[in-house]
Order: C-alpha cells, then sequence, then structure tokens
C-alpha cells in the first residue's frame, strides 16, 4: 500500500528548525492552501485548509535556509496521523475549544515563488505568479 499527498500553498510564518537528539536536523512549517468556490445560493465562499509540514535531515536544512512566510511551495509526502486515532491530531486549545491538525512528512519541497533576494539554490523555484493561465480540457 502506498500514500502520497501533495500540497500547493503559502508558508503562515517563517520555518523552525530544532534537532532531535542524535543531531538530525528536523524543520517545522505551517502551509495554507486556499480554494474558492460557490454555494448552493450562488454567494463566493473562501475556504483554507492548515497542513503542519515536517521535513528531515538535508532537506530540513534546506527548507529553514530558504522559505519565508508568503512564500509559495509544493509539498509532497504523508499524512502523518495520530496513532491513537488514526485522524489528525486531536487537543483543546488555549481558550478551552477542541482542535485538530493535519500533519505531514514531507519527502520534496519544491520553492514556487518568484526569486526576489537571489538567495534560493538553483532551479529550485519557478515564477508562477507570471505565468500563463492554460484552460484544461476536462
Amino acid at each position: 500500500m502506498y500514500q502520497k499527498l501533495i500540497i500547493i500553498g503559502r508558508l503562515g510564518k517563517d520555518p523552525e528548525m530544532r534537532f532531535t537528539p542524535n543531531g538530525q536536523a528536523v524543520t517545522s512549517f505551517s502551509v495554507a492552501t486556499d480554494r474558492q468556490f460557490s454555494d448552493q445560493t450562488g454567494k463566493l465562499v473562501k475556504e483554507t485548509v492548515w497542513f503542519r509540514v515536517s521535513a528531515w535531515g538535508k532537506l530540513a536544512e534546506t527548507c529553514n535556509n530558504f522559505l519565508q512566510k508568503g512564500k509559495m511551495v509544493m509539498v509532497e509526502g504523508r499524512l502523518s496521523v495520530d496513532s491513537k486515532t488514526g485522524g489528525p491530531r486531536i487537543w483543546t486549545g488555549q481558550d478551552g475549544t477542541p482542535r485538530s491538525s493535519l500533519e505531514m512528512v514531507a519527502n520534496t519541497v519544491k520553492f514556487l515563488s518568484a526569486k526576489t533576494d537571489g538567495a534560493s539554490p538553483a532551479g529550485m523555484e519557478e515564477d508562477l505568479d507570471n505565468a500563463p493561465v492554460e484552460d484544461i480540457p476536462f
């Protein structure tokens, strides 16, 4: 069996890197994915889904060095589930409301925002903001 999750969105805050006790790098960051649709009454509905992403090893170091809040990324990886429930991680927020989190472990991270300061790895970014829009025939 196999699972693969692909998300495209923007970072909600700067990545945070830490090290495990055995010295392995892990970088965490949040990605917001947006969609818009019209409901049954024709009203425009905007929906945002947040994902918490963890990158490990060399990928963690690269993400920590080149990602920042607001940058667009594509992340490929697997969903990480709560071992107790088999679903999203569930907790109680500081205000007492139940909260949940979709978490994924990254295998690949592609930097999609336009290069602005020359501090990105060569070949890792594409300027999708100015890319021509193509009609998909289905």
